[in-house]
């Protein structure tokens, strides 16, 4: 979300192919990306489930854009995990600031074992401040359906070319970055419930069984404690891509380190590594 999550934010990357082209030019982006595990705003599940993502992205000079695109669980299912529609506005007020505005509509299958299933439209308010050495973003996320959440994310990251290799249309780069993320967890009880039901219907459902604050043994009606209003923080992210552009095209490596601050369940480790390759293209 943002797979924030790996999904739009990653349209920061193509900032170098995006240099490329004519800005009085309509730009369509074709996106390809695989990730080891899937995250929601820094959380996960005690299962990993990595992916394949791919997205599509026309932008206007206007700075309207639509996009659309889909990702598959590799290890669960047999059909799509989530498809999604976007439109969004960015506008560059000089070269240093940039805002935007998107809206996101998700589809998720039934018994989806998402964590963000149950937030299937997301609002989200950007804005980017380049500095001589550095660059902040800040993001503001509201994420509504069966649940609604709210989120904030603020970062600051470096783009440090490393030179070029066989000529100088080839182009590697780093862009090692430093986020926090924030945020209320109502989602999590839905998740909760979900995956009971699972369970419950596989037969699985006998001994112990997972429960949320504000849930007992899946039950909304016995609430004993209700956590999830609280907004907390949610993890530090360390994130550290190998970029390699060559004109139009972008491919991508890389690796993050994320501490969560928000555990909730005992099978899920504190501190999470999280492996991508990406490439993309800009016609």
């Amino acid at each position: 979300m943002r797979i924030r999550l790996l999904i739009f934010f990653s349209f920061l990357v193509i900032s170098n192919v995006k240099a490329q082209q004519d800005s009085t030019k309509a730009t369509l982006t074709l996106a390809a990306m695989y990730n080891s595990n899937i995250n929601y705003y820094g959380q996960v599940t005690p299962e990993k489930y990595p992916y394949v993502l791919f997205n599509a992205t026309l932008r206007f000079p206007s700075g309207l854009y639509f996009s659309g695109g889909g990702y598959k669980l590799l290890n669960y299912g047999s059909t799509i995990s989530e498809t999604d529609l976007g439109v969004g506005y960015d506008y560059d007020f000089n070269e240093k600031f940039t805002a935007g505005l998107a809206y996101t509509h998700s589809f998720f299958p039934a018994n989806s074992p998402l964590l963000q299933a149950s937030n299937n439209n997301n609002i989200n308010a950007s804005a980017a401040y380049q500095w001589p050495w550095f660059k902040t973003d800040l993001s503001l996320d509201l994420a509504f359906g069966k649940q609604t959440d709210g989120f904030i994310s603020f970062g600051n990251s470096k783009e440090i070319e490393l030179g070029t290799v066989f000529n100088e249309k080839n182009l590697i780069s780093i862009t090692p970055a430093v986020e926090i993320t924030a945020g209320t967890t109502h989602f999590y009880e839905t998740y909760i419930i979900e995956k009971n039901k699972r369970q419950n219907s596989n037969g699985n459902g006998k001994g112990k069984s997972d429960t949320a604050p504000g849930i007992v043994n899946g039950s909304t009606t016995e609430v004993v404690e209700n956590t999830v209003n609280q907004f907390k923080l949610l993890s530090y992210n360390f994130k550290l891509p190998l970029n390699w552009s060559n004109g139009n095209f972008l491919a991508e490596a890389s690796y993050q380190f994320s501490i969560l601050g928000n555990r909730k369940e005992e099978n899920v480790k504190h501190q999470q590594s999280f492996f991508g390759l990406a490439v993309y293209y800009q016609f």
